[in-house]
Parts: C-alpha cells; structure tokens; sequence
C-alpha cells in the first residue's frame, strides 16, 4: 500500500486485510504485473494505518488496553510496560494530523478510520481508549471534536456524545480559555448538539433538585 502525502510503504497479508470490506472491496480491483496487488490511500495519515494494521494482526494497537484486577477497569500501558514489550510508535494521546494542519487526539482519527474501514470492534476499541485520556488542552479537544463530527456519520453518535459530554463536564475550563467562544463563532453541527445537550442537562439538573426538594420532609408548623 502506498499511504499518505509522502507515500510511505506498507505492506500486509490480503486475507489480513480483507477483514474489512472496504480493503476487501478494493483488492478485488487491484493488480500489479507480478500478481500482487497494490492500493493507494494518498487521504490516510501513515500513523492511523498503522494502528489499523496492527489492530488487524493483534486484535489492539499502541499502546494496548489493559484489563485492571477490578471488575470493568482498564487502563493504558505505561512507559514501564512498553519497554517489557518493546512496543513501536508514540504512546502520546495526539498526533500532527496534515489533513488538519494541527493536533488531533489519535483515537478520534483511529476511530474515524475504523468508520471508513468498516472495523466495529476497532471503533469500540478506540473510544475505550480515548475515554481513559485526560489533561487534554481545550482546543485539542475541539478541534478532534470537529474532525470527528466531519468524519463520521449522523447515524454513528457515540464518539460524537463521548466529546458532547465531555466539553459539558469541562466547560469551565473551555469558558476561562475563550476557545470555546471562538469555535462557536464557527458554528455547524457540533455546536447545535452541544446546545441541546447543554439543554438537556440544565433539565436535568433542574429535576434533580425538584425531586430533593419533594423528598425532603415539610417543616413543622410554629405557633
């Protein structure tokens, strides 16, 4: 495969590959003289094919998913386990993204290529991932927030109110930095979302304190 601006080579098995219907789709369509087959991706970052690559042939990609002794926990290797396992890549949370002229979260971008790729189990993987992140600068989180709104569709919402819920849980971060103002002066549909969303847990908020409000016991009368 031949991928990205600068045309970096890789190279996998097709009965690998052809796990996804989009790469099982276009192989089908694809020969070089000697036989082989040869796809271009000039759209796709280097980096997130090969985190799908390497989801592809080991079912996790850099840095893995651990599972805690906890029931439901997970968390990311650290710098201690990569060097046990001599793992390749960046174990950093964002990535240059060319397309996006600036940093982007890389499991947003891994997600929105498993969308493309058509690799539930790689989505699913990705936002787990992406969910045990923190720190992350305000705009980074608005900037992924809009890659991933342009890159997957109305009908996928959960990367969508993974960072919905997010901004609202971090807005007062997001309302002392101004980038928030400044991205909504853009508008489109993340901020419409996020409107409604906002609504919907002002709602919320609203019926929560109405429901203490009820349960709590009237005072006694005083005469």
């Amino acid at each position: 495969m031949i991928v990205g601006q600068d045309q970096r080579l890789f190279a996998a098995h097709e009965d690998v590959l052809s796990v996804s219907p989009f790469f099982s789709s276009a192989l089908k369509e694809h020969f070089l003289e000697d036989g082989a087959k040869q796809l271009t991706l000039p759209d796709e970052e280097p980096e997130i094919l090969s985190c799908v690559l390497e989801f592809l042939y080991k079912g996790d990609y850099f840095p893995r998913l651990l599972r805690g002794k906890q029931r439901n926990s997970w968390s990311l290797e650290n710098a201690q386990d990569i060097n046990q396992t001599g793992g390749r890549g960046s174990s950093e949370p964002t990535m240059f993204h060319s397309k996006v002229g600036d940093l982007v979260l890389r499991d947003t971008a891994v997600y929105c290529a498993a969308e493309k790729y058509g690799l539930e189990e790689l989505k699913r993987l990705a936002l787990r991932k992406q969910g045990l992140q923190s720190g992350i600068p305000a705009d980074v989180i608005l900037r992924s927030a809009r890659y991933a709104y342009d890159n997957t569709p109305e009908s996928d919402s959960r990367l969508r109110a993974h960072y919905l819920a997010l901004i609202i849980r971090s807005r007062k971060t997001f309302k002392s930095s101004g980038t928030l103002q400044m991205e909504m002066e853009e508008g489109g549909k993340l901020f419409f979302d996020l409107f409604v969303a906002m609504c919907n847990h002002m709602d919320d908020l609203s019926e929560l304190r109405y429901d203490s409000i009820s349960a709590s016991p009237s005072p006694s009368p005083s005469f």
